[in-house]
């Protein structure tokens, strides 16, 4: 019984990561996305060139621009001149 129940735990656990948001920063520098997740609020800092993953259960994002986007998670998303683009 605490077999199946490690096992299930653990598909589980993957399964939240399966469905995040993925974000790169193909910007030149560093961008801060404010990111509000089940009423919970933090800046995200991404490097130039780098890839975050966010977002696990769905949240908001507030972009470097000013754009508010939400998220449900399993989106890829490519911060280019401080814009958004979802795929």
């Amino acid at each position: 019984m605490k077999r199946f129940l490690v096992a299930l735990l653990i598909a589980g656990a993957g399964s939240t990561f399966a469905h995040a948001a993925t974000v790169t920063n193909k910007d030149g520098e560093t961008v801060v996305l404010v990111v509000v997740e089940g009423g919970n609020r933090m800046d995200v800092p991404i490097d130039a060139g780098a890839t975050e993953t966010i977002c696990p259960a769905g949240c908001f994002v507030t972009l470097p621009n000013g754009d508010r986007v939400g998220l449900s998670g399993g989106e890829t998303v490519d911060i280019v001149k401080g814009s958004a683009q979802v795929k």
